[in-house]
């Protein structure tokens, strides 16, 4: 049982046509589309937020908290 060919394939995508039709899988795909670029526009915007957030803790001269650990080396 192994994968399935180009022809196998291309059945089942003219089953999904007839029963679902050009409209609706294309109206799908829009909605689809949609939500990806939403998403990313929201991870762009989340993420020039926090960027933004940080520099103007350090231009207010805030100082930002952390803690130094030692490294360590594995020896093999």
């Amino acid at each position: 049982m192994g994968s399935f060919s180009i022809w196998h394939w291309l059945i089942v995508l003219v089953i999904v046509m007839l029963v679902f039709g050009t409209k609706k899988l294309r109206n799908v795909g829009q909605d689809l589309g949609g939500a990806v670029k939403g998403f990313k526009e929201g991870m762009k915007e989340a993420d020039s937020s926090a960027d933004d957030a940080a520099k103007q803790k350090i231009a207010s001269g805030q100082t930002i908290e952390g803690e130094a650990r030692e490294k360590v080396e594995k020896s093999s």
